[in-house]
């Protein structure tokens, strides 16, 4: 009995079901909604997921690429023509996977920095933001600091990784050394 406590306890996410004819269905409300309404729940934080309907496949990655895609092509791109080239320049790479969880922690770090300036900026008078927009606000540089030494430390080991795979790699053509 305690197992059906506890999974009834776990928060449950949002089912959409999308359909063939490109309709999405929110099975909470019971209502068909927009990309833009998933997108407000992606920006409220709201654990949900998106089912085929006919299928009961995962579509929730292709729903938020395109999310990004749409607001991309809305005028102010997050992502530079260079950027995206060298993304897709690491699918198929050795360091694909490496890349993913690399980008992954840096944007979690860059979005933990973020809460906590929100957190700390109710507390700014206006003296206190231009010192810290000019870097000098100590809780800045410890954040900043924080935010480099895990970028710092993830590219290591993923440097660390493509060299074991490498050396791995042209063992098994060239032999032992």
């Amino acid at each position: 009995m305690q197992s059906k406590k506890a999974a009834s306890a776990a928060p449950s996410k949002r089912v959409i079901k999308k359909y063939p004819n490109r309709r999405l269905y929110d099975t909470d409300t019971s209502t068909y909604i927009t990309l833009a309404e998933v997108k407000r729940l992606v920006m409220q934080g709201e654990p949900f997921l998106v089912r085929d309907a006919r299928t009961s496949e995962d579509l929730t990655r292709s729903i938020l690429l395109q999310i990004i895609l749409e607001e991309e092509a809305g005028g102010a791109p997050m992502f530079s023509e260079a950027a995206l080239a060298n993304i897709i320049r690491f699918y198929g790479h050795a360091a694909q996977g490496f890349m993913g969880a690399y980008l992954e922690k840096n944007v979690q770090a860059f979005t933990d920095i973020q809460a906590k300036l929100a957190e700390q900026s109710t507390q700014f008078t206006p003296e206190m933001w231009a010192q810290f927009m000019n870097m000098q606000n100590p809780l800045m540089q410890g954040l900043m600091g924080s935010y480099v030494e895990q970028s710092r430390t993830m590219f290591e080991k993923m440097q660390e990784q493509m060299h074991k795979q490498t050396e791995q790699m042209l063992g098994a053509f060239m032999g032992k050394r």
